[in-house]
């Protein structure tokens, strides 16, 4: 296969260190998390894997790359080939060769935090227990993809607060765990874990959208019944994939994903003269051959022709259903399964939207809440009031949709209303079942379609 072949030179090169294109000295490192898990987030998984594949075929070791996913795509019961994970149709298998570090229940925000600060003694006994063990001459590389909402990184129960990752890239510069960093980010309002960092850590860094836009997923595959990529994922990656990455810059990578992406507002983050050095510095110089796909002109775009938001994921996969029907179970199964998750997306917002009025007081004013768009200046609050809404209300982690409502907390928070006062609200509304907290467990029977 032309991934092993690729993997097999890349080991060859690798015996050499990890080494940056522009000062032979140090080496590099990554950490590649995919915090996400089940079918209908195939893409997640797929974008990891495809990281991956770019940095072992450009000379970096697996002993430097350290990769938290769930791993439960390549061999999930709805794959009819197992052991096979694709970022676009009809692509290569990404999933070979791929480390398993930190899968299932150890895939926590915790401890990603953990493998950041080199705490190897707190992941004793955890997954592989690799951790970073970059000093003040070495680079690192962060590819975190996932679900998303201003000041929120999701991962499979609960999520990453922006507060915890700043502090911990802070750490790290302090600490010279680091002489200089790249970071790539992959979600909803990406561009809200980049507003509170310093911009002389020696850190660059790219969001999929800025702090107020959905993300997107593309490359719909109908044999496969879910998307199996990311818009802004795909366009780095690919781009990584035609170009001698030891001549492209980050600058030029950025202008070309910025241009390509046309589905959010792709941002630079942190000390920007950093993007004069190549690729090669963050992703290995070694060489490979990664194959040449695209690019495509914008209206012929395969990936782009079928992105949809990322909150709507669900509701296409569904829709395709209802629209590939050819009678087998019948559209108006698939008919019915869309319209319970559309009224469970409508009853996620209209909880909120009685909270917003218990607040206020004021229907109007809760009207506002629920539209405007703010900024999160008040830390305290904010984290205080997500973490209510998390655990009296709907699982952020399980229940994907409720990240939607995050940013009415947000301006809840900016108009001065206090914590106490949304928990309290929260509390008095949110009295439904647990069942209805966990948006995958309303689809368990739509997913035991795949498995039949």
């Amino acid at each position: 296969m032309k991934w092993l072949a690729l993997l097999a030179a890349a080991a060859v090169v690798a015996l050499g260190g990890a080494q940056g294109d522009s000062d032979g000295e140090g080496e590099l490192w990554a950490v590649l998390v995919a915090g996400s898990n089940s079918w209908f987030n195939y893409r997640h998984q797929a974008d990891v894997c495809h990281a991956y594949q770019i940095l072992h075929a450009h000379g970096v070791p697996d002993d430097h790359i350290i990769v938290m996913m769930s791993d439960d795509i390549a061999h999930n019961k709805m794959n009819p080939t197992p052991g096979v994970v694709i970022n676009r149709p009809d692509g290569p298998n990404v999933y070979e060769g791929v480390p398993k570090d930190y899968t299932g229940d150890d895939v926590t925000p915790e401890n990603f935090l953990k493998v950041l600060s080199g705490d190897a003694a707190g992941l004793q006994g955890v997954g592989s227990g690799k951790v970073l063990k970059s000093g003040p001459n070495d680079r690192v590389f962060i590819n975190l993809v996932d679900h998303g909402a201003p000041g929120i990184f999701g991962f499979p129960r609960t999520f990453l607060m922006v507060k915890n990752f700043t502090n911990a890239i802070v750490q790290m510069h302090r600490q010279k765990r680091y002489k200089e960093m790249l970071i790539y980010l992959e979600s909803c309002e990406s561009g809200s874990m980049f507003l509170n960092l310093p911009d002389d850590i020696k850190m660059y860094a790219l969001s999929a959208a800025n702090a107020t836009q959905s993300s997107y997923a593309c490359y719909m595959d109908q044999k496969l019944g879910t998307f199996l990529g990311d818009v802004f994922s795909i366009k780095w990656m690919e781009d990584t994939d035609r170009e001698d990455v030891t001549k492209e810059t980050l600058k030029k990578q950025f202008e070309i994903v910025h241009k390509e992406t046309t589905t959010s507002d792709v941002l630079q983050w942190g000390e920007l003269s950093l993007d004069k050095h190549t690729v090669s510095t963050f992703v290995g110089s070694g060489s490979a051959d990664l194959g040449d796909y695209g690019p495509f002109p914008t209206e012929s775009d395969p990936c782009l022709k079928s992105a949809v938001p990322s909150p709507d994921v669900p509701l296409a996969i569904l829709e395709d259903h209802v629209a590939q029907s050819d009678g087998l179970l019948g559209a108006d199964f698939w008919k019915r399964q869309l319209a319970e998750l559309q009224q469970n997306r409508t009853f996620v917002t209209d909880t909120m939207r009685k909270i917003a009025q218990l607040v206020t007081g004021d229907e109007d004013l809760a009207d506002m809440m629920m539209s405007d768009v703010h900024a999160i200046a008040d830390d305290a609050c904010h984290e205080e009031s997500v973490l209510a809404f998390h655990y009296l209300c709907f699982n952020l982690g399980t229940n994907p949709y409720a990240l939607r409502v995050v940013q009415t907390m947000v301006n809840l928070c900016e108009h001065g209303y206090s914590a106490r006062e949304f928990t309290g609200a929260a509390r008095a509304v949110c009295t439904h079942p647990s069942r209805q907290r966990n948006q995958l467990s309303l689809l368990i029977p739509f997913l035991r379609l795949f498995r039949s």
